[in-house]
Parts: structure tokens; sequence; C-alpha cells
């Protein structure tokens, strides 16, 4: 494959992967704003449209962290789709645990914000804000959620957009990233 073709695929996976992340935040608000909680049967079908977007987010994240470090990113994914799985059982009231998935989309944002920040691809701040994010997620499950509530939703809400519009807009450096995969492929 020439060098000019697999760089521009590359470029259109960071690009497709930053629209589909667009497309989970428009079904998850769309969900909330639109349908409402009052129409059971469509927001459980526009939340299931959220978590497959959801899903493909997570997988795509991980072949573009899996040079970085292949065995965190696999985790990311199994706790980013742990999250999802009991999101899905949880919505159609068929979940054995009453488990908060905020638990596991907080270590998924603080794996994904490592990943982001050891990357050389991706700009470090957006890892750190992902980190954070992350962080804010976990403290949901602490009385502090309930005081910081608010402006721990807005930093997820700002990191996650800013990943997706990251990726959206800029991609990933290619240079980078494939000098990253090549060390990665030599070390195994």
């Amino acid at each position: 494959m020439p060098a000019q073709a697999a760089g521009s695929s590359l470029h259109s996976r960071a690009r497709i992967t930053g629209v589909v992340y667009l497309l989970y935040f428009l079904t998850a608000v769309s969900a909330e704003v639109f349908v409402g909680r009052g129409r059971v049967v469509a927001f459980e079908a526009v939340n299931l449209i959220g978590y497959a977007f959801y899903i493909a987010v997570t997988l795509l994240l991980y072949f573009m962290f899996r040079p970085v470090n292949g065995p965190l990113a696999m985790i990311a994914a199994f706790v980013s789709l742990l999250g999802c799985t009991n999101d899905v059982l949880n919505l159609l009231k068929v979940a054995p645990f009453k488990i908060n998935s905020l638990l596991f989309f907080g270590f998924f944002c603080l794996l994904i914000g490592y990943l982001v920040a050891r990357s050389n691809f991706l700009p470090r701040s957006l890892g750190v804000l992902m980190g954070l994010a992350g962080i804010g997620w976990l403290m949901f499950l602490s009385p502090l959620g309930n005081y910081l509530g608010t402006y721990l939703k807005i930093l997820g809400f700002v990191a996650e957009l800013s990943l997706m519009l990251w990726l959206i807009v800029m991609g990933v450096d290619e240079q980078r990233w494939r000098e990253m995969a090549n060390r990665a492929e030599v070390g195994t």
C-alpha cells in the first residue's frame, strides 16, 4: 500500500472515530432532551442506538491506542464494554446487580487520558482533560458527587467533546502514530 494511501486511511479512521463519537453525543442528548424518559419505548430505543455508537467508539479507540500500550488499551476497551453492557442490562431491566456505570466509564476515561498523554500523536492536554473527566465520573460514586455534580458533568462533557472535536478536525499525527506502531510491532 503506498504511504500516502496508508496515511489517508489512518487520518480517515481518526476522523471516523470522532464522527462516531459525535453520533453518540447527539444520540445521548436526543434521548434526554428530545425524547425524554416519559416515552419509555422511544427513550430505550434511542439509548440502545447510543450504546451501539459508544461500543463502536470504544473499539475504534482501542485500535487507535493499541500502539501506545496494547494491554492497557485492551483493559480500557474491556472496562468500557462492561459499562455499556451494564447500562443496556439496566435499561432492559434485566441487570443482575445494581452497579453504577460511572464506575466503568470513570476508569475508561482515566485510562484513555493516560493513553492520550503517553501517545505522541495527540496533544497531552487532551489526555489531562480525559483523566480529569475520569476522576470526575468516579467522584459521582462518593458524597462529593452530590455537591459537585454540575461541575463534574461540565468537566466530563468538555473533556470528551474536546477529544471528539480534535479527532474530527485535526485527526492524529500520522507520522508519530506510525513510528509508535512500528516500535510496538518491533517490541513484540
